[in-house]
């Protein structure tokens, strides 16, 4: 599962990663929680790559009403192909969302303890995402989910499920290639080799809490 994540690189940074010639304009993000707007990079109906700003949790174009966006931040890897509400966002509408940590809360006798991931080397990485474009009572919505897919060694430890993060190699593939190549990525995400983890303040179980608190790193000993 991914409820939470950071995003503090710069617009400059996030263009050199994804290979694009100007960045976005956006202020250091420290708990971005679902239903607000968040970055992606999707490709234009010229197959050119471009940011913008999706609202997190999908909201499939059949749908009634965009609430039921709340319920579809994450979207399982193994039901992509088989689930109406991601099917038609797999085969066309592809997406990255670019991140630089996420939150994940371990189980630490009767309490819960965030916890914080991030790359070694601090630098800025992507998840696989969809997006879709919803439109109904004169506006039109566009939302994305984060895919997720079974934890890995690094992760197990604290949850059964984790984002899947795509290879900077495997960028192009996963947002122009077919669906069957882009399903190839599903079974083999990035390396965790590369992660790290971290207890951070309960600060960030609040989403309105948006602040350099929720990533600064706690002593050991405020475990106990």
């Amino acid at each position: 599962m991914c409820a939470r994540f950071t995003l503090r690189a710069t617009g400059k940074s996030l263009a050199h990663c994804f290979d694009m010639a100007k960045g976005p304009i956006i202020l250091p993000r420290y708990n971005i929680a679902p239903t607000q707007d968040i970055l992606a990079v999707r490709v234009d109906n010229e197959s050119k790559k471009e940011f913008s700003f999706l609202r997190w949790g999908l909201i499939p174009e059949w749908a009634e009403a965009p609430s039921i966006g709340s319920k579809m931040i994450n979207a399982r890897a193994d039901g992509l192909r088989s689930k109406p509400a991601f099917r038609q966002a797999f085969r066309r509408r592809r997406c990255l969302i670019p991140a630089d940590g996420f939150f994940d809360w371990q189980n630490q006798g009767t309490k819960t303890q965030p916890m914080l991931i991030v790359r070694t080397d601090g630098r800025p990485f992507a998840f696989a995402g969809l997006w879709e474009r919803w439109q109904g009572g004169g506006r039109t919505i566009e939302s994305c989910a984060i895919i997720t897919t079974d934890a890995d060694h690094f992760m197990e430890e604290i949850h059964d499920r984790m984002p899947l993060i795509i290879a900077p190699e495997d960028y192009d593939r996963w947002l122009t290639g077919s669906p069957d190549e882009a399903e190839g990525l599903l079974c083999h995400p990035a390396n965790s080799d590369d992660l790290t983890m971290f207890p951070v303040s309960t600060k960030v179980n609040n989403p309105h809490n948006d602040v350099p608190q929720c990533v600064a790193p706690i002593a050991v000993l405020s475990l106990f």
